[in-house]
């Protein structure tokens, strides 16, 4: 079986971050594993307060982690202060995994600040040049690039910027496109496209933790990037059409449609 480790926070209620992580290691069949960097009170309606976990504590969960057992590929989520990245970037050029996805957690849906100012360009020198890809969304990708992006051409020209900060690959998601659904991927040399029908549908919370860990696993069992993101893209997608009522906001996806479906499993 092969092994994946998520470096994120911690989500309450259970629909996003390395909750979400971990469920999605499971639907692949891969071993999950984490690294908490900060505890947050959430549920669909917000998140209302973070505790970070100090470097330090980082630092001897992932000493635990890589002195013990071979990680086949890493998923970075939310990493909200300096010394955090810091130390995150540090153990891994250490370490050294295969494969590393970063997803560049700024925002939570409900306009959380989980990404401190002053460490975004914390964020672009030590993460996003270890980065296999790197998947943000057009707001994150703006915020990165310091442009606006509402169109394929502009998402196009972000993609380069961001490849040219370091990553070897970087998949621009189109969630917030007015009326398409696609995401672009840009390898240095070439773009490749992932169209998606766009489901209506008020229940997405953790769709980019949910991608992210969809295409660590994708990794490390052997997908080529393309084809890791692809079969990705099918995944969230089925998650969010037979996504979860819960709660009195925003509903999580449904990571095990598939695996309940096979069980007879059914949730009206």
């Amino acid at each position: 079986m092969k092994k994946v480790l998520t470096i994120a926070g911690s989500d309450s209620s259970g629909g996003a971050g390395i909750q979400a992580d971990l469920k999605t290691f499971s639907a692949h069949g891969v071993f999950g594993m984490s690294v908490i960097t900060a505890v947050t009170a959430q549920n669909t309606q917000g998140v209302f307060a973070v505790q970070d976990i100090t470097p330090e504590m980082i630092a001897n969960q992932l000493d635990a982690i890589f002195t013990d057992i071979e990680v086949d590929a890493v998923k970075i989520g939310m990493v909200s202060q300096i010394d955090t990245i810091k130390v995150i970037a540090e153990k891994l050029r250490q370490y050294k995994p295969k494969h590393i996805v970063v997803d560049p957690v700024m925002v939570s849906k409900s306009g959380y600040d989980l990404l401190s100012p002053d460490a975004k360009e914390a964020l672009i020198q030590e993460l996003i040049p270890l980065a296999t890809v790197i998947t943000p969304n057009l707001p994150e990708a703006e915020v990165i690039t310091g442009r606006n992006i509402s169109t394929i051409k502009e998402m196009e020209e972000a993609a380069i910027l961001i490849h040219s900060l370091g990553a070897s690959a970087v998949l621009v998601k189109g969630g917030h496109l007015e009326n398409d659904a696609t995401d672009i991927s840009y390898d240095g040399y070439e773009f490749t496209y992932y169209k998606g029908t766009r489901i209506v549908t008020n229940n997405t919370h953790g769709t980019g933790c949910t991608l992210s860990s969809s295409i660590a696993s994708n990794l490390a069992n052997e997908c080529p990037l393309n084809e890791a993101i692809s079969k990705a893209k099918e995944y969230i997608q089925l998650a969010i059409q037979h996504s979860f009522s819960i709660g009195k906001g925003v509903g999580p996806v449904h990571h095990f449609y598939s695996m309940y479906q096979k069980a007879g499993i059914q949730h009206v």
